[in-house]
């Protein structure tokens, strides 16, 4: 793994980006963009993602990283129930709710793969790298 110096290297920080786009696009039109609660709770829980990487990057250690990380995890999946929410009440079409499901699936398989890599350098003594 390439020496990571910016939280916007990290590739799970950069598959967040891409999915918060697509979940503002997705809620700015049609019926969801109606439904202000569910809306809004899930641009939230994208931003969160986003948020907690960086957040947890710049912190000491990689055991406070981890636990950003493994809030951002959570936060990706709050993004998969809420889409469910959408698709099953007709806010959303069925090939919105797949992008969005899979960009979400993708973020967090990313997000797991780094916080096993971050306890196996802890292990090892190292920063991640």
């Amino acid at each position: 793994m390439a020496k990571i110096e910016r939280f916007e290297d990290i590739e799970a920080w950069k598959k967040a980006r891409e999915l918060t786009k697509i979940i503002y696009e997705v809620t700015a039109q049609g019926k969801l963009a109606t439904d202000f609660s569910l809306r809004d709770q899930l641009r939230r829980a994208a931003v969160s993602i986003m948020a907690n990487i960086a957040e947890g990057f710049e912190r000491e250690g990689n055991k406070e990283f981890r636990q950003f990380l493994a809030t951002a995890k959570g936060s990706a999946g709050e993004v998969k129930a809420l889409i469910y929410v959408a698709l099953d009440t007709d806010l959303t079409s069925l090939e919105q709710f797949q992008r969005i499901r899979t960009l979400a699936d993708e973020t967090s398989r990313v997000l797991a793969g780094f916080l096993r890599y971050l306890k196996t350098s802890d292990k090892k003594g190292s920063k991640f790298q």
